[in-house]
């Protein structure tokens, strides 16, 4: 489904990544996993489209996806559609005046009817818990329910492939144990989930693979979560990154 072989990405003279191997199915869980400015964050938007290899070769659905496709109006439209992406930060991800109206967004500019629009914003409150923030603006509310709210939002998009960067960073238990039973939830339903974390432990309950990057902006190591299980010093390693 996703696949990127020997790719590289530089912000001018600084290395985003490079020499990166990776190979996603459609079901997986996986997560990327390194220290802070490794290359999680610019994989993951090189995933999605909004970054081109500079180079190696990223192919979805046997898809080359490059400088040229991604200026395809016609072909890109079915691509992102594929994709919802849960920035890190999710205040910058909301902009509307009420949680409704974000929820609503998506499903409106994808030209569904009227009462499709109000099922899946329904059904996207009523998943995430989140009835009571129905009228209530975006930008006032917590880190832990602007959270909810920017995956709801994602999710009333209906997409194959969700992809979380660092979902917990300045989360509370309370919320981060919510986010963890909807995630698993959605992968048991036949999403594809890919997640980008520094804290092992955080994520242990909801992959089945970690890619782990390196200080040097590469990935230096592909294993299971079963493998894992049965390393715990490996565990702890991860666990500080």
């Amino acid at each position: 489904m996703i696949k990127i072989a020997n790719g590289a990405y530089t912000y001018g003279t600084q290395t985003g990544f490079h020499d990166v191997n990776i190979n996603v199915n459609r079901g997986d869980a996986v997560c990327i996993m390194g220290p802070n400015g490794s290359g999680k964050s610019t994989l993951l938007k090189t995933i999605v489209g909004l970054f081109s290899l500079e180079n190696g070769k990223y192919t979805f659905n046997d898809q080359t996806i490059d400088k040229k496709f991604l200026k395809d109006s016609t072909k890109t439209g079915p691509f992102y559609q594929k994709f919802g992406f849960v920035f890190q930060n999710s205040d910058i991800q909301l902009f509307n005046t009420s949680v409704t109206d974000e929820i609503a967004f998506g499903p409106q500019h994808l030209g569904l009817p009227q009462h499709e629009i109000d099922q899946r914003v329904n059904d996207c409150l009523k998943l995430l818990k989140i009835e009571r923030l129905r009228d209530r603006v975006p930008y006032h509310l917590s880190g832990g329910e602007q959270k909810l709210v920017a995956i709801a939002s994602v999710l009333a998009m209906n997409p194959d492939i969700i992809i979380l960067d660092e979902p917990f960073n300045g989360l509370s238990p309370k919320y981060r144990a919510l986010i963890t039973q909807i995630v698993n939830q959605l992968h048991h339903a036949g999403k594809t989930i890919i997640i980008s974390s520094h804290h092992f432990n955080q994520i242990r309950s909801l992959v089945d693979r970690v890619y782990v990057f390196s200080e040097d902006h590469t990935i230096t190591r592909e294993i299971t979560a079963d493998q894992l299980e049965e390393m715990p010093r490996f565990i702890d390693y991860l666990d500080n990154l």
